[in-house]
């Protein structure tokens, strides 16, 4: 076959140099490398032959070592396979550096639309004054999440980022000696991360990426226009959870959070003093002593040294360099004023916080809190007021001002209060932007809303000074459905009306996207949320409310990822898309924004979404009333088939038994829970979502993906709409983009891992279900878009994909064979300890090979 002049580059840059820094890895000087390296072919040959005849893992890994005789003993057996996982986890390293240094080549070749655009706008003064029109009023907010997914810690970064830059250049005795760096750095922790350590490792991105991404897209938009653009807002806000977000993890306090914010101002100061410094070496002139003298000062203090009582610097740091500015242009022929103007540029954007750090807790956590609260408030809230409607709680709230002592508290009450006294202390220290929002989750009611306002009023607080926006997160199908409900009560709320005035009549709305998909499936969980934006954005608009949906997303398709730009892209006038806000999750952080030219393409990408949606004057992206409808039958179909699998007496068993679920506790990968509550037997509505989808995703099955579109197509095709469902493809953005991110998903997804199952007495006819699913999905989405495999469309994405499936391939076979071991009764506490590691050790390389699977 033919490749495409896309494919044959691919090949060219990526498949060819692979295979070629891949054999400088037996010429490491490591314990037995080589042999590793000789035997790791046939290992993964013997695996791919294995799995086509659907023999078990274990008889995978039986047969080949029955080929060797010098691995008769379990123990070299097992050192082996260790010695396999290092060699693997550090070829998917390789990999993604060399697809990182032919990024501009292999995905600059794709229209590149932003940059597309402005050239477009540049000669059609229309066409620019619209674009204006809109990025006056338009940003784009990433938020970084501390999630047990970003396995690779920032001295790994460090060397994917130098080896990507030595593959540009081909420069053979760097990759070589930073190979065996790679070979000698250890990839995951000792002991488990604190809060803090989750932050910092996160902050790595913030101070290689963003802070010169961000700063240089901002100028590139601004260049392109007359005058200033972004008066109103800024083009690019970061936001930040590691440290802030405390729902269902006892291990963020209020000290971990003010560590955290610290951290962040210290981290940005270096990056202005490293700005700085270039400056002070070309700015040697007369009349600007006096400012860069002060301006060094301030810079290295508060880099190199913890400030006690910091303050907000922000106001002095700008008039200075305006000062500067000023002198250079006045006497000095505005020689370096560039250079200035960068700086200027970043202090504007980054102020003395870097990042929003967003502050997230359970409503059930926030309403223990207020029940603590109101003994000592006994005038404020009349007897009995636990047991009132919620109609009967939202007429008596009051919201009177206090500051009540939480010293004899429950820790969560108290850590709760205390969190909420930092916040104004970190808004003092960096500003408003510093912290100031509040995230509900599990929000159910307004008085969750109200109630929260409560706590913040009783801890210092003043009603007019309250600069903090109470963001409400709706997750599962049933939160969605009710979500208008509670926001109508708010907006129709005499104090919160006001609180809302005083805040710009902006309104933040928080949508999840994973535990939507776990109570739901992906149909109805996408759909969910799409009716749910509607109905907001309406109610909105009735009562003249700004609204900004921020998406709870996390990396693959069954957590709201994929091709998410083409979600904003194709919104539709019945959708508020003024802002887009959205969490960027696990390995998303690095596959997508781990380098300037990922980052600086997947921002141009978001940032185009949200422009082109507003340019669509003939409203071609909303959905019609029959599209509507024909998309909610077939989620209501799929919803059906998911609720049915979800609540079979042996999903759970399957996934405890068969996947790596209980074992993510041993992790050392984050602070963070596996589940919400602790002890007892597991239940589904405990599992976090992300343990959840990384299980599927590590069984090789993807089910959160793609489970229940196979029969809600059926469905459709029995009733005489399939015509109306391949128009609906071919016209609308959104389905098209549901169905296409489902593709992404099954592409990752490998029965033949699991056929063994078919055979199993107590589960054969459960994994049947399963695998009857995934076909009849694969096949009625394959005629539905006209193509022969999935993502035909995508053909350099779906190669990566199979070339990324190819090497982790031996980790799955070995995580199974592990797996299968722990299963027997007659192990010994060292053997199961062992093959626990063994497990633990293949999910890193799975799922940092797969990029988006968790």
């Amino acid at each position: 076959m033919k490749l495409s002049q896309k494919e044959a580059l691919f090949a060219s840059e990526v498949v060819t140099r692979f295979e070629l820094y891949n054999s400088l890895f037996l010429t490491l000087p490591f314990y037995r490398v080589k042999h590793t390296g000789t035997l790791l072919p046939f290992f993964t040959s013997h695996c791919e032959e294995s799995v086509k005849q659907n023999l078990s893992p274990s008889d995978i890994i039986e047969s080949f070592f029955g080929q060797y005789e010098q691995y008769v003993q379990t123990d070299d057996r097992v050192d082996l396979l260790f010695r396999f996982i290092q060699y693997i986890e550090r070829q998917v390293v390789l990999f993604d550096a060399i697809e990182d240094a032919a990024f501009n080549k292999t995905t600059r070749h794709e229209e590149n639309a932003l940059p597309f655009l402005l050239q477009q706008a540049a000669v059609n003064p229309e066409l620019k004054a619209a674009i204006r029109k809109k990025l006056e009023n338009f940003s784009l907010r990433l938020v970084l999440t501390a999630h047990p997914t970003q396995f690779y810690p920032g001295r790994v970064l460090s060397i994917i980022t130098d080896l990507t830059e030595a593959i540009k250049t081909n420069d053979i005795n760097t990759i070589h000696l930073l190979l065996q760096q790679l070979g000698k750095t250890p990839f995951f922790n000792k002991n488990k991360p604190t809060p803090v350590n989750e932050a910092a490792s996160l902050a790595w991105f913030l101070d290689s990426v963003f802070y010169h991404v961000v700063s240089k897209l901002q100028s590139e938009v601004e260049n392109e226009f007359e005058g200033p653009v972004f008066t109103a807002n800024q083009l690019i806000e970061l936001g930040f959870w590691p440290g802030g977000d405390r729902d269902g993890n006892p291990n963020v306090t209020s000290q971990s959070t003010k560590e955290v914010s610290e951290l962040l101002r210290e981290i940005l100061f270096r990056c202005y003093y490293r700005d700085f410094r270039v400056l002070k070496r070309r700015i040697t002139f007369r009349g600007v002593e006096d400012h860069m003298a002060r301006l060094q000062e301030l810079f290295y203090q508060n880099s190199f040294t913890r400030v006690e009582n910091p303050e907000n610097l922000q106001g002095e740091i700008l008039d200075r360099l305006e000062a500067i500015k000023g002198v250079l242009t006045r006497s000095h022929d505005g020689l370096f004023v560039n250079l200035v103007d960068d700086l200027i540029r970043k202090v504007k954007l980054f102020g003395c916080y870097f990042a929003s750090l967003d502050i997230r807790q359970d409503s059930r956590v926030l309403r223990k809190t207020h029940e603590c609260c109101r003994p000592e408030l006994k005038k404020s809230f009349p007897e009995g007021y636990s047991d009132f409607t919620e109609e009967e709680k939202i007429s008596k709230i009051a919201f009177d001002e206090d500051d009540i002592s939480c010293d004899d508290f429950d820790s969560l009450s108290n850590d709760t209060l205390q969190t909420i006294r930092l916040m104004k202390r970190m808004q003092h220290a960096g500003g408003e932007k510093a912290s100031h929002r509040f995230i509900i989750s599990n929000c159910q009611r307004a008085s969750d809303i109200l109630q929260l306002i409560n706590l913040f009023l009783w801890s210092g607080w003043k009603k007019d000074e309250l600069k903090v926006d109470f963001v409400p997160l709706f997750e599962t199908v049933q939160d969605l459905r009710a979500a208008s409900q509670v926001m109508e009560s708010l907006y129709t709320h005499p104090f919160y009306k006001e609180h809302l005035k005083n805040r710009g009549n902006k309104q933040v709305i928080m949508l999840g996207f994973s535990d939507s998909t776990k109570d739901g499936g992906y149909l109805m969980a996408n759909w969910s949320i799409y009716k749910a934006k509607v109905e907001l954005t309406s109610l909105a608009r009735k009562y003249g409310v700004q609204l900004a949906f921020f998406d709870g997303r996390g990396g693959p398709p069954a957590r709201g990822g994929g091709k998410t730009h083409r979600f904003y892209a194709t919104m539709g006038r019945e959708i508020a898309n003024d802002h887009i806000q959205l969490t960027i999750q696990g390995q998303t952080i690095s596959s997508q924004y781990g380098s300037y030219d990922n980052a600086h393409y997947n921002i141009e990408q978001m940032l185009n979404a949200g422009i082109i949606s507003s340019l669509d004057k003939d409203d071609k992206n909303t959905l019609s009333a029959a599209q509507k409808s024909l998309i909610e039958g077939m989620a209501t179909t799929s919803h059906a088939a998911f609720v049915a699998l979800r609540e079979h007496p042996l999903f759970l068993k399957y996934l405890e038994k068969f996947s790596p679920l209980k074992l993510l506790s041993h992790m050392n990968i984050s602070s963070r829970p596996v589940k919400r509550s602790s002890g007892g037997e597991l239940k589904l509505e405990d599992l976090r979502a992300i343990s959840f989808v990384t299980s599927w995703s590590q069984l090789k099955q993807n089910i959160p993906g793609f489970y229940g579109v196979g029969s809600a197509l059926k469905k459709a095709k029995e009733d005489g709409v399939w015509n109306e469902v391949q128009a609906l493809y071919q016209t609308s953005g959104q389905f098209k983009t549901m169905m296409d991110n489902c593709m992404m998903s099954m592409s990752k997804a490998d029965f033949r891992i699991t056929t063994y199952l078919s055979e199993d007495p107590q589960f054969g006819d459960f994994w049947k279900g399963m695998k009857n699913e995934f076909d009849l999905t694969r096949s009625l989405l394959l005629e539905l878009t006209g193509t022969s495999v999935l993502m035909e469309e995508y053909p350099v994405e779906r190669r990566s994909i199979a070339l990324r499936e190819k090497i982790v391939l031996p980790l799955v076979v070995i995580q199974h064979f592990a797996l299968q071991q722990l299963q027997k009764d007659t192990l010994s506490e060292e053997q199961r300890n062992i093959f626990g590691k063994l497990v633990i050790r293949t999910v890193y390389g799975i799922v940092n090979a797969g990029r988006n699977l968790a």
